[in-house]
């Protein structure tokens, strides 16, 4: 068994590492207290060839393996959760489902302007009453001579409502099986499209320099070639998205955990009670000491996830569980980090107070960690 990362993918995090110090750091805390998504960073990220990673070169992408794409997001997440956030959604969500179930003209079409950061794309999942229920979707799409009939609305979209923001993949009912359920199809909606509206949602406790949206759609008509994929596959496509959604959001929990510990470790090094650094104190040290022991126990679950997928192995499994125990890591280095800042870890001015606010979404986002569990549970046979 070989745990080393290749060369190419040492050069690459310690790249990306660098630019998220250097671009990223400065102005998070900023973006957050506005509540700014920033199309100067968004453009920089865009450069660096942060977009379209695992997508091939003759698509416009860079043609890496998926756990370079994770690494990179880990990366950018260990300094801000709301740029990982626009990282992993442009890539996994936006991207993902057009590369792997687009036609060769949809492919062609998109896919070069997604895959250079030129533009963004949406994934339209959620509904006000169909969260975990994702099967539930009311919106509706009825087949009129050579278009499609949207009706309907979607809710905490990411990347879909900003001015580069090409579009949305939306989840929609296209009809009713035999067995009585809803036929679900994924359908490409073009922003711009007469009856499609996006708005940017605001007041967010938690990545607040990313994009959220909600997605109205009202008589909207798009042409039948827009469906992604074979009609009645909307919901099999959506899964799979969020199989590989699923270790985005495990790099995010993973970087976010690494940039908690790293600044726990700093300041109790650095805080003087008693007349020694605080790190000298057992009670400190030992949660020093899980946190490093639970994120390295994550990254190796994350990676070996990332392997079974570069290695064309089922992983749904191992997706499952890495999302689930990544966003949990993070969330008890989030605490242990604020515990260890006393104070000035409830403080804006310490970035600390911003990390333990973003993670609460790693335990929602993708699946809860509810949901998780639920998947976990059936793909062991247990239920």
């Amino acid at each position: 068994m070989d745990f080393s990362l290749s060369m190419e993918q040492e050069i690459l995090r310690n790249s990306v590492r660098q630019f998220a110090e250097n671009e990223i750091r400065p102005v998070a805390r900023e973006l957050d207290e506005k509540e700014v998504f920033s199309y100067e960073t968004m453009a920089k990220m865009a450069e660096i060839g942060l977009f379209g990673m695992f997508v091939p070169e003759k698509y416009g992408g860079q043609g890496m393996d998926y756990l370079s794409y994770i690494i990179a997001t880990e990366e950018i997440a260990r300094v801000d959760g709301s740029h990982a956030a626009t990282v992993a959604a442009g890539n996994s969500l936006g991207i993902g489902p057009i590369y792997y179930f687009g036609d060769e003209e949809q492919k062609r079409k998109y896919l070069p302007k997604l895959c250079s950061g030129e533009a963004l794309w949406g994934f339209g999942l959620t509904e006000p009453n169909a969260g975990s229920d994702a099967s539930n979707s009311k919106t509706t799409a009825v087949k009129e001579g050579d278009d499609w009939v949207i009706n309907g609305s979607k809710i905490f979209i990411t990347n879909a409502s900003t001015r580069i923001s090409a579009g949305v993949t939306a989840l929609c009912r296209t009809g009713t099986r035999d067995d009585g359920r809803p036929e679900l199809s994924c359908i490409l909606i073009e922003t711009g499209t007469p009856g499609y509206e996006a708005r940017e949602m605001h007041g967010k406790m938690m990545w607040r320099a990313s994009n959220t949206s909600e997605l109205y759609f009202e008589d909207c008509r798009v042409p039948a070639e827009n469906m992604l994929g074979p009609r009645g596959h909307g919901f099999y496509q959506m899964m799979q998205t969020l199989d590989g959604g699923r270790l985005s959001i495990g790099a995010m929990g993973l970087g976010g955990a690494q940039g908690c510990y790293e600044m726990a470790l700093k300041y109790s090094k650095e805080r003087v009670q008693f007349g020694k650094p605080i790190a000298n104190f057992q009670v400190n040290a030992f949660k020093l000491a899980d946190m490093a022991m639970e994120i390295e126990c994550a990254r190796l679950l994350l990676y070996k996830a990332c392997w079974l997928r570069d290695n064309d192995k089922p992983f749904s499994k191992e997706a499952a569980m890495a999302k689930l125990h990544c966003s949990e890591v993070m969330y008890r280095c989030a605490n242990h980090a604020v515990q260890l800042h006393g104070g000035y870890g409830l403080m804006k001015e310490y970035d600390v107070e911003r990390f333990y606010r973003d993670q609460k979404l790693l335990e929602i986002g993708e699946g809860t960690s509810e949901v998780q569990r639920l998947v976990i549970s059936r793909l062991i046979g247990a239920v």
